[in-house]
C-alpha cells in the first residue's frame, strides 16, 4: 500500500502553523532572563536571578514537592477507582450501564466552578471533624482532584476494555476462574497500556490543577499552580516565566525520549 507524502507547501504551511502556535512558547524563554524585578523583556543584560530564585526560594521547593504528592495520591486514587468502576461495568453488563457511566462522567461535564463550590462545602463539613483530611489540607486537595480526574480514568479504561476480546474472559470463567482471578489475571495484563496511561493523565490533570484548588484552599497546601496564579495576581514575579521555561523543557525533552522510543521499536 503505497505511504502518502506530504509535499513541500504543506511541509512549509505545516511549520507556520506550528511557529504561529509556539511563538508565545518561545516569548517567555527571554522574560524569564530580565534582571528586573517585573514580567518585561530585556533591555540588553541577561540574568540568571529568577532561575536562582527557584531553587533558593522554600516555597516554589514546597509548591512543587506538595503537588507531585498530591499527583501521585490523587492519580493512585482515581485510577483505582476508574478501575474498579470500569471492570465492574464491562464484565457484569448491568442493566443501566449507559446511566451509571453517564453518572461517573458528571464531573468532566459540570461547570468547574459548580464542582469547586460542591467539593468546598464538603471539604470545610469534613474538617469539623477531621483537621487533617477536610478543608485546605493535603489529603483534601487530593481527594478532590480525584474527584475531577476519576471521569478522565474512566473514559481511557473503558476504551481498552472495549477493544478486549470478550471471549478471553468467558474462556477464563468457564475453566472455572473466580471473578478476582479474571479481573487481575486475565482482563487486567491486557489493559495495562491503557491503566497506564489513565494514572498518567490523571498525575497531569491533578498537577495542573487550579479552579477547585482555589476555592479548596487557602494558606497551608499551596500547590505549584496556585503559588503561581499568586504570583502573577499579587507581584507579577518573573521566576513563573523561569518555571514556565523549565517546564516546557521537561515536556520536549519527554516527547523526545518518547519519539526515540517509538522508533527504537519500530526498528526492531
Amino acid at each position: 500500500m503505497p505511504t502518502y507524502r506530504p509535499g513541500p507547501v504543506s511541509l512549509i504551511l505545516a511549520a507556520l502553523v506550528a511557529l504561529f502556535l509556539l511563538l508565545p512558547l518561545l516569548a517567555v524563554i527571554p522574560v524569564s532572563l530580565t534582571p528586573t524585578r517585573m514580567l518585561a523583556m530585556p533591555s540588553g543584560e541577561l540574568s540568571l536571578r529568577h532561575y536562582r530564585a527557584l531553587i533558593e526560594d522554600p516555597r516554589w521547593i514546597n509548591s512543587i514537592l506538595l503537588s507531585i504528592r498530591i499527583g501521585v495520591v490523587s492519580s493512585a486514587f482515581s485510577t483505582v477507582l476508574a478501575l474498579c468502576f470500569s471492570l465492574g461495568v464491562w464484565m457484569f453488563q448491568p442493566r443501566f450501564t449507559a446511566a451509571l457511566v453517564g453518572f461517573v462522567l458528571l464531573p468532566m461535564v459540570v461547570p468547574p466552578v459548580v464542582s469547586a463550590i460542591t467539593l468546598y462545602f464538603l471539604l470545610t463539613s469534613i474538617s469539623g471533624a477531621s483537621s487533617f483530611f477536610g478543608y485546605d489540607t493535603w489529603l483534601g486537595v487530593a481527594m478532590a482532584h480525584a474527584v475531577m480526574t476519576v471521569p478522565f480514568a474512566t473514559v481511557l479504561i473503558l476504551v481498552s476494555l472495549s477493544q478486549l476480546d470478550r471471549r478471553i474472559d468467558l474462556a477464563a470463567r468457564g475453566l472455572g476462574a473466580t471473578v478476582w482471578e479474571r479481573a487481575t489475571r486475565i482482563i487486567m495484563p491486557n489493559i495495562k497500556f491503557g491503566i497506564v496511561t489513565a494514572a498518567l493523565l490523571s498525575f497531569v490533570l491533578s498537577w495542573e490543577e487550579i479552579g477547585v484548588t482555589l476555592f479548596i484552599t487557602s494558606v497551608n497546601a499551596i500547590t505549584l499552580p496556585r503559588l503561581m496564579w499568586m504570583g502573577l495576581r499579587d507581584n507579577i514575579d518573573p521566576a513563573i516565566a523561569a518555571l514556565s521555561v523549565i517546564l516546557i523543557i521537561i515536556t520536549v525533552l519527554v516527547l523526545a525520549a518518547r519519539g526515540a522510543v517509538v522508533r527504537l521499536r519500530r526498528a526492531q
